[in-house]
Order: structure tokens, then C-alpha cells, then sequence
């Protein structure tokens, strides 16, 4: 006998009270039985529908993974599958054997029922988007489900207390209820809340289909449409979702065309900024694009400027209320493109004027110059018309900053600028080239008569308004350009310089760029050429000139000085040095002076002495060049030279040549006293030898002139220094250096520069002949008086340097 038959024995053992009989009522509409027997293709029905259920739940799976797990499609998604599972229970109990089986059921089938009216709760609020405050009814509607769980096991009182309230699965029935009327109530608050649309109205039709369902089948237990309607009732609000769940997904779906054609547009307009230099006909682009992509053609766009060159673009549509957040994120790159933009391009067009503009004067600087002049050559070319171009140099520039400072100096600068404004007209054009350099270029320049007395014009209104009567003054030179010379620019603006320079030299103010300074400019461009390929093809090459001691005459040392060969002459260096030091070329000819140096040092094993020029001395790695041209040599042989004003002006000469006196080399300071350096900074600089330049040398016989090297050779004494006169060409200057004190001499009296090396003799012994020594044997080439002891050396070529007649050029360098 089952529970339901002792049941209803036992409702009719009792009292026959109305009481009795409602509760009987009431057990009839029990859960087990609301499923009951049902026929067959109910049974198919019911799984047909589970497996119905099971594939939308596919469908809910791809829109939750479409809509990266958003709350709606995860409580949808869960719906479904509870559903789904109440449904296949349903199905399993109409095939299920009897008793046990089909009651645990039952039990499955009405926890299930408990399950989705659970979910319905946060469901509703994640799909409405608003509700009410959802952990109350959810926790009122878990307390009565788990309350409706534990009375489901319960059966009626004994059957002799009639008086006993009914407790068991009836009142399960009725909790059941309880728990889906907390659900309805909270889905009315919740659409109290919010406005629905028809797919929303579409969802709660569903849902109530649903649940009128469910009622009827509880109200029907017992029956066939009861049973049926009782495990079927799921079916209309799943068929809800899963349509809610198509349209969410097709939504889904558009909005990611939507986004990836937002991305397409963004990076079309990106690509743009960098070719446009219009920031408007950019935001009109901008524009255009939200609107085809977002398809609302309200948008419009506005760029304003903000403060330190700053934008901010706004894109906006006429309704902005119905943008998504995805488009107004759409609509607000857009615009940081736009104002990132317009910032980029202000920020290149400050920084192209600033490129081609002198900050200081606000005229255009050297680059702009270059490119105006340039285009004014190729249409002048065209037009068969002249160009010139004034060149202005302001004399007194420096002594006015180092008199009254840099400010007053700049403030000049500004004078000049703005007096060479009031010259500009539609055919002139005004420059700051450099420093205190201006230019003015004239297109259809009239002729050189006319362009003289422009020169003169602006250097007297200068005068007038900017300078004073003490100065400072503007020189100018004057170049032009004529329809047969080859367009460069370059060379016009060097022509130019010539003449002004060429003015300052003379003092006249003005100078116009003639055929005698084109004839020099040429030679020096000729010169510089030539001596560019003599060093390409290694034809500077090493004289040597003896060093000797002026007591013994014994050569001691070499000076290897640079010699060019063009053929078969010599250029000197006083014709090229300059030019050498100028274009940096003076540096390879350096280079090569000491390899050869080393050659010699090795072929005759006597030191040699080498120059270093000063723009040798900014060669960054100067000491790897001269390791490596020495190239390994005994340094204590090497005898570096280098003037003095290079030594005290330029600022790595001293570390360097500390360097090379720390690995045994010697210094030599060549031309002292001809340049600045005080007493108390010579015991600091790195120097080992003192030279006296020829021009005291000169006059060393007279009292003015034996003076200072007297006091040269105290100084040197006094330091610990050796002393090396140069310049001695007669036998008379090298009796007073015997006599100051004086050790080493070099000059052409005692060896002239030559290709070959002198050989050193021996020592001359003296032997007296009439209280006169004379040194070796046969006719006296020169007779030496020493003081006192009367004591004459007589110097024979041989001992000085073989060949040193055979070359008449004078020493340098």
C-alpha cells in the first residue's frame, strides 16, 4: 500500500468534519501526483521538449561567450539548463518503473521547480537592468524552498488525533506557491522600474504562459492535461528566452561589425592626421565617418582652441541620449585623434618657423636663406634677371659685449634687424646669417654702380640711427649673381663674405665682389683643391732640419717641418698653412708628419721634434691617432711642438700633452714669447722646452733684442727648462746666443730644412793656434768668439748637415 493510499485511509477513518474533508481536497493536489501516469506520447512530448530546451542552451552558451559573460546572459544561461533538466525529469518519471524510483522523481522534479523559480529572481534583475534591492527576495524565497524541502517527507498526525494540524507535502504544495508568488511580486516591483520594449512585453507574456501552466497542471493532478500541462510548463518561457537570446545575439553580432567598422574608421582618420596639415578638413573627415558608421547623419563636430596651443574636438549627435556606450567612446576617440592632432600640427608649424627663423631678432636665419635664395636664383634664371646680395658685418660687435655686456649685445642685434626691415620691399629679403652677420638679398638688382651706393646708403643710416660717432660701424660687400653663372646659392653668400672681408681689410666700408676678388677666390678655391688631392695622394712630405748644440755644433735633434711637392717645386707652407688649418686638412698632414717621423727616428736614431696644431687638439681621439702614427716608438725620442697661444687657448691642450709628457714624450713651446702667458702659469703648463721665436733672434745682437732672451733663458733656467733659439742665420747671432747662455739652436745658418737627414760628426776637438781654438781641420767656415776665454770654434758644413745648402727655401713651420 503506498503513502498516499494510508493517507486517505486515514482521512476516512476520522472525523468526518469539513476541516477533514478540505485537507483531503488538498492531499489529492499533492506534488507526487502532479505528474502522474501520463500516456506515452506525452512522454515523447516531454523529452522532444527537454532536448528542445537543451539545444537553446547551445544558443544561450554562444551569446553568453559573445557577450563576455555579461550578467543577463549568465542567469539566462542558467535558466535555460534548469529547464532544461526539469523537463528531462519530467520525461524520465513517465517511463520510470514504480515506487521508489518515480517518487525520487518527483522529489527531483519539485526541487527543480524550486531551482527555477529561484533564478527567476536575479534573472529578472540582471535582464531588466533595475529593481528592487534583490538579496531579500531572494533570501525570503530560499528560506521558503528549503522550508517547502524539509516538509516534503512529512505525513499526517497519527490517526487517533483527529485534533492534530495536517503538516506534510500538502503544505509543501502551498510553500510552493508561497515561493513563486515571492518571484511574481518581484518581477512586478521590478517592471514598476523600468520601460519595456516589445521583445521585454514578449519575455513576460512567456513567463506568465509559464506559470499559468504550472498552476493548472497543480489544480489538474490526477488528470492527463493536468500531468501534461504539469511537465510542459517550462516550455513557453524557455521558448521567451531563447528568442531573447537570438535577438541579444544578433545584437551582439551587429555591434561587433559596428565596432570593428568603428575600428576601421578610427585607424582611416589615424592614418589621415599624418598626412593632412589641416586640422579642419581632419574633423570633417572625423565627422563623416561617425556618421556613415554610427548612421546618424546628425552628428556634427566643432575644434577649439585652448590654452599653450592646446585643442579639445567634440563630435556629437543631435540626440546624444540614445548613443550606446561603446559609440560614445567612438565619438570621443574620434576627437582626442582630431585634438592630438591639431596640437601636432600647431607644434610642427612653431617648430618649421622656428627652424628657419633667428629666435633673437625674429628675422630669418641661415637654413631660410639658403632655400629663398635658392628659389630666387632658379627664377631669376628663368626671368634672365640679376640677383645680389648684401653682405653686413657690424665692426665693434665684440668690444661692445665684453664692454657693456651680452645684453647690450643683443639688444644691437635687435636694432640692426629692425633698421634692416625698413630696406625690405617686394624684391628685398633680410636674414641674420651668424653672430653679428646679416644679410640682404635683392632680386633684379640693378647695376654694380647702384648696388656700391645701396652698400654705402645702408652703412651711413646705420651709422646714423643704430651706431654712434664712436661706433659701431656696418660693413658691407656686395656679390651678384648674372644669368650666365651657374645657379649656387652657396657660393653668391660666399662671394658676398669675400667682399665684406676684403672691406674690412682696407677700411673703406663697402666693397663690391670685382673680377680681381673673383680672380682670388678662384686661386684660393684652385689652391684648396690641389692641396686636397696632394694630401689624398700622400705628396706632403717631411724636411728635416738639424737641431744643434751651440757649443759643439753637434747636431742633436731634428725638426721635421711639412714640405708640399706639386712636380718639381715647393709650395711653402706660409702659402697653404692657413687653408690647411681652415678646412681641417691640417689634421691628415699632421698624421702624416709624424709617421714619417717614425720612419726617420727608426732609419737614423735621432730624436725628432713634430708640430701639433691647435685643430688637431679638438680631434676627439687625438691620442689614439698620434699611438697609432708613432706607432709604438720610443716616446722619450719624440719631441711634441705646439705654440703658445694654442697652448693657453685651447682647452684640451693640456690634458692631452700631460698625457703624452706621462709617457715620456717631450714638449716644446714654439714661439714663446710672442704670445700671452704669464710667468706664474708656465710652472703649470707640461712643457720641457722653451723656443725663442726668430723675431727676438733677429735683434739679438742689439741691446732691445738681447733683453728678452736674456730673460728667456733665466725663466727657463729657473723652471728647469731647456731652451732652442730659432731663426739664427748668421754667425754673429749665433756668437750673442753662445754668450746669453743659450744651448740648442736651429736656423739656416747651421742646417737649412732638407729631404735628406744630416749626419752627425764627431765631436770637433779644439786645439789652440795663437790663443784662437779652432775645431777639426782645414779652412774655418765661421769664427766663433766666446767671452773671456777667447776661444774661437770654427763650424765646417760636414758637421752640421750634409746637403744643408741645397735647398733654398726658408724655414717654416
Amino acid at each position: 500500500m503506498t503513502r498516499s493510499t494510508l493517507v486517505h485511509a486515514s482521512v476516512r477513518v476520522g472525523d468526518p468534519s469539513p476541516a477533514r474533508e478540505f485537507m483531503s481536497g488538498l492531499m489529492c493536489a499533492d506534488v507526487p501526483d502532479m505528474l502522474g501516469d501520463v500516456p506515452l506520447w506525452t512522454t515523447v512530448l516531454q523529452f522532444l521538449a527537454a532536448g528542445l530546451v537543451g539545444g537553446f542552451c547551445v544558443l544561450q552558451w554562444v551569446w553568453w561567450r559573445g557577450a563576455r559573460r555579461s550578467d543577463g546572459s549568465t542567469w539566462s544561461l542558467a535558466l535555460s539548463v534548469a529547464m532544461a533538466a526539469l523537463l528531462l525529469v519530467a520525461g524520465l518519471h513517465g517511463v520510470a518503473p514504480g515506487g521508489e524510483v518515480r517518487e525520487a522523481m518527483s522529489f527531483l522534479h519539485g526541487q527543480l521547480v524550486g531551482v527555477v523559480a529561484l533564478l527567476c529572481l536575479p534573472a529578472s534583475r540582471a535582464l531588466g537592468g533595475a529593481g528592487p534591492r534583490l538579496h531579500p527576495w531572494v533570501l525570503a524565497a530560499t528560506v521558503v524552498l528549503v522550508l517547502r524541502t524539509g516538509l516534503w517527507f512529512l505525513t499526517f498526525g497519527p490517526l487517533d488525533a483527529p485534533d492534530l494540524v495536517p503538516t506534510g507535502r500538502p503544505v509543501a504544495v502551498a510553500l510552493l506557491f508561497v515561493a513563486l508568488g515571492i518571484v511574481v511580486g518581484y518581477v512586478v516591483a521590478a517592471l514598476g522600474t523600468v520601460r519595456l520594449n516589445p521583445l521585454g512585453w514578449l519575455l513576460v507574456s512567456a513567463a506568465g504562459l509559464s506559470l499559468a501552466a504550472l498552476t493548472a497542471g497543480t489544480l489538474l493532478t490526477g488528470r492527463p492535461v493536468g500531468a501534461l500541462l504539469a511537465s510542459l510548463w517550462p516550455l513557453p518561457l524557455a521558448v521567451g528566452l531563447e528568442l531573447l537570446a537570438s535577438v541579444r545575439l544578433r545584437r551582439a553580432q551587429l555591434t561587433a561589425q559596428r565596432r570593428e567598422l568603428m575600428r576601421d574608421a578610427l585607424s582611416a582618420v589615424t592614418n589621415s592626421a599624418w598626412f593632412h596639415r589641416d586640422a579642419d578638413a581632419l574633423l570633417v573627415q572625423a565627422r563623416d565617418a561617425a556618421r556613415e558608421v554610427l548612421g546618424d547623419p546628425s552628428i556634427e563636430g566643432s575644434l577649439r582652441p585652448l590654452q599653450r596651443d592646446r585643442f579639445v574636438a567634440d563630435l556629437f549627435p543631435a540626440d546624444p541620449d540614445r548613443l550606446l556606450p561603446h559609440e560614445r567612446t567612438f565619438l570621443i576617440d574620434l576627437g582626442l585623434v582630431v585634438s592630438t592632432a591639431a596640437e601636432r600640427y600647431t607644434l610642427n608649424t612653431r617648430l618649421s618657423r622656428a627652424a628657419v627663423t633667428d629666435t633673437l631678432t625674429g628675422l630669418p636665419n641661415r637654413r631660410a636663406v639658403d632655400t629663398h635664395l635658392l628659389e630666387v636664383l632658379e627664377r631669376a634664371a628663368v626671368e634672365r634677371t640679376r640677383v645680389s646680395v648684401v653682405y653686413c658685418d657690424i665692426d665693434g660687435f665684440k668690444d661692445v659685449n665684453d664692454r657693456e655686456g651680452h645684453a647690450a649685445g643683443d639688444e644691437l642685434l635687435r636694432r640692426t634687424a629692425d633698421f634692416l626691415r625698413t630696406w625690405v620691399d617686394d624684391d628685398t629679403y633680410v636674414a641674420r646669417l651668424a653672430g653679428d652677420e646679416f644679410a640682404v638679398v635683392v632680386c633684379r638688382a640693378p647695376g654694380d654702380d647702384e648696388l656700391a651706393d645701396l652698400a654705402s646708403r645702408v652703412r651711413s643710416g646705420f651709422g646714423s640711427r643704430v651706431g654712434t660717432v664712436a661706433g659701431p660701424r656696418l660693413t658691407c660687400g656686395v656679390a651678384t649673381w648674372n644669368p650666365s653663372d651657374i645657379v649656387d646659392p652657396d657660393a653668391l653668400l660666399r662671394h658676398a663674405d669675400a667682399a665684406m672681408l676684403e672691406a674690412k681689410r682696407t677700411k673703406s666700408g663697402h666693397r663690391v665682389f670685382d673680377s680681381a676678388l673673383r680672380a682670388r677666390a678662384e686661386g684660393a678655391r684652385r689652391l684648396r683643391a690641389s692641396l686636397e688631392r696632394a694630401v689624398e695622394e700622400d705628396r706632403i712630405t717631411a724636411y728635416y732640419q738639424p737641431i744643434v748644440d751651440t757649443s759643439t755644433l753637434e747636431v742633436v735633434g731634428l725638426e721635421a717641418l711639412a714640405r708640399w711637392r706639386e712636380g718639381d717645386n715647393l709650395i711653402l707652407p706660409e702659402h697653404w698653412l692657413t687653408l690647411a688649418e681652415q678646412s681641417g686638412l691640417i689634421v691628415p698632414i699632421g698624421r702624416a708628419m709624424l709617421r714619417q717621423a717614425r720612419r726617420a727616428l727608426d732609419r737614423h736614431h735621432m730624436p725628432v721634434a713634430v708640430n701639433l696644431s691647435a685643430r688637431e687638439l679638438h680631434e676627439n681621439d687625438v691620442l689614439e691617432r698620434i699611438d697609432a702614427a708613432w706607432s709604438g716608438g720610443p716616446w722619450e725620442h719624440l719631441t711634441i711642438e705646439i705654440t703658445e697661444s694654442t697652448m693657453l687657448r685651447t682647452a684640451a691642450a693640456v690634458p692631452v700633452l700631460s698625457e703624452l709628457r706621462a709617457r715620456g714624450a717631450r714638449i716644446a713651446l714654439d714661439d714663446f714669447g710672442t704670445g700671452f702667458s704669464s710667468l706664474a702659469r708656465l710652472a703649470r703648463l707640461p712643457v720641457d722646452v722653451l723656443k725663442i721665436d726668430r723675431s727676438f733672434v733677429r735683434e739679438v745682437r742689439t741691446p732691445r733684442g738681447a733683453g728678452p732672451v736674456r730673460a728667456i733663458v733665466a725663466l727657463a733656467e729657473h723652471h728647469g727648462l731647456d731652451v732652442v733659439a730659432e731663426g739664427v742665420e748668421s754667425a754673429g747671432d749665433l756668437q750673442a746666443l753662445v754668450e746669453l747662455g743659450v744651448q740648442q739652436a736651429q736656423g739656416n745658418f747651421v742646417g737649412r730644412p732638407a729631404p735628406g737627414l744630416p749626419v752627425r760628426g764627431a765631436r770637433p776637438q779644439p786645439r789652440v793656434a795663437g790663443g784662437v781654438v779652432t775645431a777639426g781641420g782645414g779652412s774655418p767656415r765661421a769664427e766663433i768668439r766666446l767671452p773671456r776665454r777667447r776661444v774661437h770654434l770654427v763650424a765646417r758644413p760636414q758637421l752640421v748637415a750634409q746637403g744643408a745648402f741645397d735647398d733654398t727655401t726658408p724655414e717654416h713651420l
